[in-house]
């Protein structure tokens, strides 16, 4: 199964999250199949670049977002399947 999750980068007290497109079985930082995004948390606000193309396609090949991936799709307008949500 495949999960588009966080993988962390950076250095020691400076997380910065990669959003990746990797195996369910494979270790957080270990290979993943393709980067989609990145969320930096040390930034006020919160710097989260998100490719909602890519999201998409893999959203449509069967690949699960993690619950914190999933928020900050919402934060981005992103739908549950990875499509830009029109504002109302």
């Amino acid at each position: 199964m495949v999960r588009i999750r966080l993988t962390r980068v950076g250095g020691k007290k400076n997380p910065i999250w990669r959003v990746v497109v990797a195996d369910k079985r494979s270790p957080r930082d270990g290979r993943v199949i393709e980067n989609v995004g990145t969320y930096n948390p040390q930034t006020d606000p919160s710097q989260i670049s998100l490719k909602g193309d890519r999201i998409a396609h893999w959203i449509e090949q069967g690949a699960q977002p993690t619950d914190t991936v999933r928020q900050l799709m919402k934060t981005q307008n992103l739908g549950a399947d990875g499509k830009p949500v029109a504002a109302s």
